[in-house]
């Protein structure tokens, strides 16, 4: 049975340590899982997942905070702008929907939340991801930068005016 929602601290903490696990020798994830967490305890951040039988396999996060994207503005002001980052399912799960239905829920909080865009980024090589993301409306080229966090380099920003 497949849930979505918004995490609870406890479903972070089990997601975290399945990220963690699955990149092994790579101490970023452990800073990332702090990072998230006290983001989302303060606000500055919501993360959603996707549950499987009550166990995390997928996730996405909503960034308010510039704080959360290095001060760019262009991604998250934090007042009518928000980043939909770190989207991920296990691969035994992927290609059924789940994280369309995740961002769904995600626009939706957004809304609720009074946000009017939401941008997204892609790596220009992961062509699938960005046929994805246009797929869902995130049609508005924003800006392209260079990653200063994955090894793929350029990232190309999209946003979506969201509709109540």
């Amino acid at each position: 049975m497949y849930e979505y929602k918004a995490a609870s601290i406890e479903e972070l903490e089990r997601r975290w340590d399945i990220n963690i696990a699955n990149n092994p020798g790579d101490n970023r994830w452990v800073d990332w899982k702090t990072q998230y967490i006290e983001n989302n305890k303060t606000g500055k951040c919501k993360t959603f997942v996707v549950l499987f039988d009550g166990e995390p396999i997928g996730e996405g996060t909503l960034l308010f905070s510039p704080e959360c994207v290095r001060g760019n503005i262009e991604h998250a002001d934090g007042i009518n702008r928000a980043n939909i980052n770190a989207l991920r399912i296990e691969k035994a799960h992927e290609g059924k929907g789940h994280i369309s239905k995740l961002v769904k829920l995600m626009e939706q909080y957004a809304i609720d939340n009074g946000y009017k865009t939401l941008t997204i980024g892609v790596e220009a090589t992961e062509t699938r991801n960005m046929a994805i993301y246009l797929h869902w409306g995130y049609t508005t080229f924003v800006t392209s930068e260079i990653s200063e966090i994955e090894e793929e380099g350029l990232v190309l920003v999209y946003s979506k005016l969201l509709k109540n």
